[in-house]
């Protein structure tokens, strides 16, 4: 089994990438947030540098229907060394589909089907999609299958959820099984995965898996991978804050004043305080915080939840 590390933006960033691969097994494959600027912006351009990525498998993320802004987004990529990309037609945010991008597109399939023959013909990289079902109901799936089994795919992830159900509910895993059976490119699932146990139950239900992605559960706990391959329950503190201290280190480093700093590590505790237990009032404490010297006392008193129930 192949894991993925899911984009997600304002999270994923390479510099939660780097220190995530060096206290940890990490992915097999990395997505980067969606880049969706047709002339590649500064943020996006340092999301993507190889020397910013080293050793990692990471595959560029493009949120765009229009295809020549993909076209020109895919051009400047190659331009870096990269010779895969990935269509975002799975981000539920409204303020994405409103415009009929990410999993807005899947609104409507006949300018999905058109822009999809547009960018695969003039295209010379290798392109894969994340996808949702559907927008409104589930019998939009069919027709979305249809249209992808006309391209040749580099790879399909699915997340078996409409748009409108954001994260919400049950993922559809009837829709993932009809796509195993109506398509023939590898499939990767996304969706719901938090232990050992849920990657189990997907391999029993589909023996000839690749591969799953997982996003959010490795934010709470960026030990999982090891649970998935090894079974062992617990985070080790140590390592737990050594990764911590190697996020905080990279965005002080990267960003200018304390602010923007403490904005990003207060993103990330959202998740991460998942790890400790009862974390709610060194959580408080950390959301408090204006200043290094207040974040840094609250996080020694985050971790000394972890270190006594050692």
């Amino acid at each position: 089994m192949k894991y993925y590390f899911a984009p997600m933006e304002g999270l994923s960033t390479y510099i939660f990438r780097n220190a995530w691969r060096s206290c940890y097994r990490g992915a097999d494959k990395y997505f980067t947030p969606f880049l969706a600027n047709p002339r590649l912006s500064r943020r996006e351009i340092d999301e993507i540098l190889p020397e910013h990525n080293e050793s990692l498998c990471l595959i560029p993320q493009i949120l765009t229907n229009r295809a020549e802004d993909f076209l020109s987004i895919a051009a400047q990529l190659a331009d870096y060394g990269y010779d895969t990309v990935n269509l975002n037609l799975g981000c539920p945010s409204g303020t994405v589909t409103a415009r009929k991008r990410g999993a807005g597109f899947l609104g409507v399939p006949d300018e999905l089907d058109a822009f999809l023959d547009e960018i695969f013909s003039r295209c010379p990289m290798r392109i894969s999609i994340k996808t949702r079902i559907g927008v409104e109901d589930t019998d939009e799936w069919p027709r979305l299958l249809d249209i992808f089994s006309g391209y040749p795919l580099d790879e399909l992830i699915i997340h078996p959820r409409l748009s409108r159900e954001q994260y919400a509910g049950t993922p559809h895993r009837d829709a993932f099984a009809a796509a195993c059976k109506a398509l023939h490119v590898p499939l990767c699932y996304n969706g719901e995965i938090h232990t050992p146990a849920d990657v189990q139950a997907l391999q029993n239900n589909f023996p000839d898996l690749p591969s799953v992605m997982i996003g959010r559960e490795i934010l709470r706990r960026p030990y999982l991978l090891e649970q998935m391959e090894t079974g062992c329950a617990t985070a080790s503190p140590d390592t737990l804050r050594t990764f911590h201290d190697a996020v905080y280190a990279g965005y002080q480093q990267r960003m200018s004043g304390e602010m923007p700093v403490l904005y990003k590590m207060k993103d990330l505790w959202t998740y991460l305080c998942n790890s400790f237990t009862h974390p709610e009032k060194a959580l408080k404490k950390i959301r408090k915080a204006n200043h290094f010297p207040d974040y840094e006392k609250a996080v020694q008193n985050m971790f000394a939840l972890l270190l006594a129930d050692e």
